[in-house]
């Protein structure tokens, strides 16, 4: 059975999510405050931490930033905060991903599957390089892309691009983040290579460049990977 670590101030949302998830057989454990989220989370070691981001005595930021000091436990950030860069700034502390208020529970439950899931699998290595979506194989150790039985010719930054989002597929990955790791930590902001190279790939890789289904865009957030 899985255990969730609910913080979050407001009594009402901490009771809903629990008799939702305790219907659904998962163990709850709740926090009202950052610094009972950090003991807790050390302590219960949950598979699943749902964080909201306006707690009374410390930004959630900073509670991701304190659980990311010591393990990877699955961050699902849900907050009313709708500004992209509060968002942003989120996922670069090191949140697997954000859902807005008010949500759907099947949403919700969905991404904590996805966050648990992506964890539990090993990180590619010598005997793990293969990712294979519904459309395209990639080989991590190899470095090649291959589609219907056919090798892929991609340039350097494509294929770097491909790798950053291959090494965590399923995750939200920020523009500032996919910018840094391909092109250096002198490019934050720079966002149209992005949708240059992102145009590219769904060219060469997606079934239907014009709706894809692997390369998948979060506006003003960033980009993910989906299999």
């Amino acid at each position: 059975m899985s255990r969730v670590l609910v913080v979050d101030d407001e009594p009402q949302i901490v009771r809903a999510l629990a008799i939702n998830l305790r219907a659904r057989h998962y163990e709850v454990d709740a926090a009202g405050d950052g610094a009972s989220a950090l003991r807790m989370a050390a302590d219960r070691h949950p598979d699943v931490v749902l964080l909201d981001l306006g707690l009374p005595d410390m930004d959630g930021v900073d509670v991701i930033t304190g659980i990311r000091g010591w393990t990877r436990v699955p961050i699902i950030v849900l907050s009313a905060r709708h500004a992209s860069d509060e968002k942003v700034l989120a996922l670069d502390a090191g949140a697997d991903d954000y859902v807005t208020k008010p949500f759907a529970m099947d949403e919700l439950l969905a991404r904590m599957r996805a966050a648990v899931r992506r964890r539990a699998e090993p990180a590619p290595g010598p005997e793990n390089s293969l990712l294979t979506t519904a459309s395209f194989t990639v080989d991590m150790a190899a470095k090649k892309v291959s589609r219907d039985g056919s090798d892929v010719r991609l340039t350097p930054t494509e294929w770097h691009l491909l790798e950053a989002l291959a090494r965590s597929p399923g995750r939200l990955i920020t523009q500032r983040q996919l910018l840094q790791d391909v092109w250096g930590p002198g490019y934050g902001t720079e966002t149209n290579y992005l949708r240059v190279y992102m145009a590219q790939l769904r060219r060469k890789l997606e079934p239907d460049p014009a709706r894809p289904r692997h390369f998948v865009t979060e506006p003003g957030m960033g980009y993910r990977l989906e299999l």
